[in-house]
């Protein structure tokens, strides 16, 4: 068997594992520095591809991405969290500081820590206190925040 025959052979195999490479899941810290963070779901990439054309952006969301699936997302439950934010931006998110005021005392597993610079994010914690997951929550209202934090934390827990 000549090489070029080999070659012919093992071409649909290169082919192959090179479409798996490009559809791989990319790790938590390489999908924060592409910009998406939380608990994007692959539905909610694909509402994005009707809105934005832009197929490599599309691409990446894809790559870091959650399936949806009830078992994946609506199962995890977390022992607390910690509101990070800037005190000093704190005046342009009034939802936040309404959920700060009057809400907070609600979520005894919940803290909040002042972070200079640091753009809004509920930062998810296991039973260890350690970080799981990183959520930004910029743009969510007060109630949005509530019902998350009813869901997702548990009513009480040592942190």
């Amino acid at each position: 068997m000549s090489c070029f025959n080999l070659g012919l052979q093992l071409f649909p195999l290169l082919l192959l594992l090179c479409f798996c490479e490009a559809e791989h899941k990319l790790s938590t810290k390489e999908c924060e520095n592409l910009g998406f963070t939380g608990l994007a779901l692959c539905s909610d990439c694909h509402t994005f591809a009707e809105y934005i054309k832009d197929q490599e952006l599309v691409s990446d969301c894809l790559k870091c991405c959650a399936e949806d699936s009830d078992d994946a997302t609506s199962k995890i439950v977390y022992s607390g969290a910690i509101l990070e934010v800037c005190m000093r931006k704190l005046v342009f998110y009034p939802e936040l500081v309404g959920f700060i005021e009057e809400e907070k005392d609600k979520f005894p597993t919940v803290r909040v820590q002042y972070a200079y610079n640091s753009p809004p994010t509920l930062i998810m914690l296991d039973d260890d206190g350690q970080h799981k997951e990183t959520i930004r929550v910029d743009n969510w209202k007060r109630e949005h925040i509530l019902q998350f934090l009813k869901e997702k934390v548990k009513p009480s827990s040592e942190i």
